[in-house]
């Protein structure tokens, strides 16, 4: 199962459902939390927390909020509030093979100042909220 830490290692994670698509979300709120896209995966429902005491949350919208660790700051994941399932970022994870990138996210508010080579599918902020209007 794949294993995640956060910098400090006060936090460790286990996700035993890690999909090998690799997401980018462009919205202000993903640049704003990490200086940059939010480049996750999807972990699904089955995740386990050791050191979950060192995990603060953040409600962030409607339908999500975000979790880093108090310690370090480390962002550790993404977490859909109705489907009680997270995305989590790529780079805390050890050892991931055979991603590949295959959704943006918020396309319409990407900055100019950076690009992917990558063809992925591509969604604006419009069909994003249209998406989750279900999740409210």
């Amino acid at each position: 199962m794949p294993n995640a830490s956060c910098l400090c290692g006060q936090v460790k994670i286990t996700a035993k459902e890690v999909k090998p698509d690799v997401s980018a979300c462009h919205c202000q709120s993903c640049r704003g939390w990490g200086g940059g896209p939010f480049l996750a995966v999807q972990c699904g429902t089955k995740v386990q927390f050791e050191g979950q005491e060192h995990i603060k949350e953040y409600d962030s919208s409607e339908w999500a909020k975000r979790g880093f660790c108090q310690a370090c700051g480390t962002h550790l994941y993404f977490y859909f509030k109705k489907a009680k399932a997270y995305n989590m970022p790529v780079g805390i994870f050890e050892n991931l093979q055979d991603l590949a990138m295959a959704m943006q996210f918020y396309i319409d508010k990407k900055p100019d100042y950076y690009c992917f080579a990558q063809e992925t599918v591509s969604m604006t902020e419009a069909e994003i909220m249209s998406y989750y209007a279900s999740e409210l």
